[in-house]
């Protein structure tokens, strides 16, 4: 049921297409009528000016030269030939009336009776006339002789020739194909890559991330879209192998300890181990059982972390007695092998906003990462430096002379469950200490990175910002 009411979906060819012929048609459509409109009353005053000019010209002709009034011959053919030149229609009246209103002349031929009705037709305001009149006074010796008057009809002078209609209708025709073409193919340009796009996306979501997209397009969003659409699946095949990667080693990691303890105690309570062997047996299940807590605290918070929901303070640090408490702290947990850290300390203090519990863990476990990177068979020397950035930020340093960390591995060190091939065969744990640790400063509004270094050991630079 639910399949069958599902919408169906169509192309965005067929959508923009069809939508598209239907606005440009009836706006067209709604344009051409508004214009044929317009044209007619055009047409219909020119026609009533040139009406009006020609009964004014017989006016003129029809006063003799004494001033009287004299219809002249052949005005019957002065007012064809002025039909032809003005293009006016043969539904034209011309009437001369003399000034008491008498018939004089007509054309065609009229009664007086006709001309009567033909007269109070076009001047009857309570209904809309026929015809429409214009009129011109015969004027002689500076009296009235009589008047012109000119119908035409509403109907000629609405009129439009059929080759205007004719050619503004297939102007119209054209335009509608036109735009109806520019859209159809936009639509093609732009649904093609949308088509590699989302034939991409289904074979991601059916596992496959080995995909290969041609990104070369003039359009720059389209071109930004498949190189996006490209990087992002090669992220995801990188994720995936990842992934694959992390199960495999967090599983081994968490199985060595788990299987030391069990080893150990199974050997206590079957008598295989006793006396202070016992003891020493017990002690190292009790060390594998602190590594394995450590290694799931680790991973409970970094996904917590990761998700956002760890509560990191912004408090008003004094760092100078901050740093040498951690660095005291830390240095009672080690070897005598171990030198301790130099401290470098400006002289004025310096106030950080942050939470001193995560400083701490950042720190140490720059110094352990440190620790666990020394050179074999020689001392161990640490170096932290607290100064203040032009950014007006507060930057600890922190420098060994360990065996550093190759370049093709520079890049890679913050991410999760990365560890290089020389500590993972002589260490264990989960490789999210430096990872949790940028988190952490990222959290806290500061960054932590690592300090390109040609030379042996490597610089991490701990970025905080100070309290305002």
């Amino acid at each position: 049921m639910d399949h069958l009411r599902r919408k169906k979906h169509t192309s965005i060819l067929s959508y923009w297409t069809v939508r598209y012929l239907l606005i440009i048609g009836t706006g067209l459509l709604l344009t051409a009528l508004v214009t044929f409109w317009w044209i007619q009353q055009e047409a219909m005053n020119n026609r009533m000016q040139t009406t009006g000019l020609l009964a004014q010209e017989i006016a003129d002709r029809s006063v003799s030269a004494d001033g009287s009034l004299n219809i002249p011959p052949g005005l019957d053919q002065l007012i064809e030939d002025r039909k032809r030149f003005f293009k006016l229609t043969l539904e034209m009246c011309v009437i001369i009336t003399g000034p008491g209103g008498e018939l004089l002349f007509s054309q065609p031929q009229l009664t007086e009776d006709e001309m009567r009705h033909k007269l109070n037709d076009s001047l009857d305001a309570a209904r809309s006339p026929e015809f429409k009149a214009a009129a011109a006074q015969i004027q002689g010796n500076g009296e009235a002789l009589g008047q012109v008057v000119v119908l035409q009809s509403k109907r000629s002078l609405r009129h439009i020739p059929r080759e205007e209609i004719i050619f503004f209708s297939i102007l119209i025709l054209f335009l509608i194909i036109l735009s109806w073409l520019t859209i159809y193919l936009l639509s093609i340009k732009l649904a093609k890559p949308i088509q590699r796009v989302a034939a991409a996306a289904s074979q991601i979501s059916g596992g496959k991330y080995d995909i290969r997209l041609e990104t070369e397009a003039k359009e720059r969003e389209i071109h930004e879209l498949l190189l996006s659409f490209q990087e992002m699946a090669g992220k995801l095949r990188q994720f995936e192998q990842s992934r694959a990667v992390m199960l495999a080693g967090v599983s081994h990691e968490l199985k060595t300890p788990v299987t030391s303890i069990k080893g150990l105690v199974h050997a206590v309570r079957e008598g295989i181990a006793e006396g202070e062997e016992a003891v020493e047996f017990l002690d190292i299940a009790l060390l594998e059982a602190g590594r394995l807590q450590r290694m799931v605290a680790d991973l409970l918070d970094y996904n917590a972390l990761a998700a956002g929901i760890v509560s990191v303070r912004h408090d008003r640090l004094d760092a100078a007695p901050l740093l040498e408490e951690i660095v005291y702290q830390w240095k009672l947990t080690q070897s005598e092998d171990v030198r301790e850290p130099e401290l470098q300390l400006p002289a004025q203090p310096v106030f950080l906003r942050g939470d001193p519990l995560r400083i701490q863990q950042i720190i140490v476990n720059l110094l352990n990462n440190s620790v666990q990177a020394r050179q074999p068979g020689q001392m161990l020397q640490l170096n932290l430096r607290l100064a203040e950035n032009p950014q007006g930020n507060a930057e600890i340093t922190v420098t060994d002379n360990g065996i550093g960390i190759p370049g093709e591995n520079s890049e890679r060190i913050f991410e999760a469950f990365f560890r290089s091939s020389g500590k993972q065969s002589t260490l264990r744990g989960l490789g999210l200490g430096l990872t949790f640790s940028r988190l952490l400063s990222e959290a806290m509004g500061g960054s932590l990175r690592l300090v390109a270094k040609p030379e042996q050991g490597c610089t991490f630079v701990f970025t905080l910002p100070l309290w305002r």
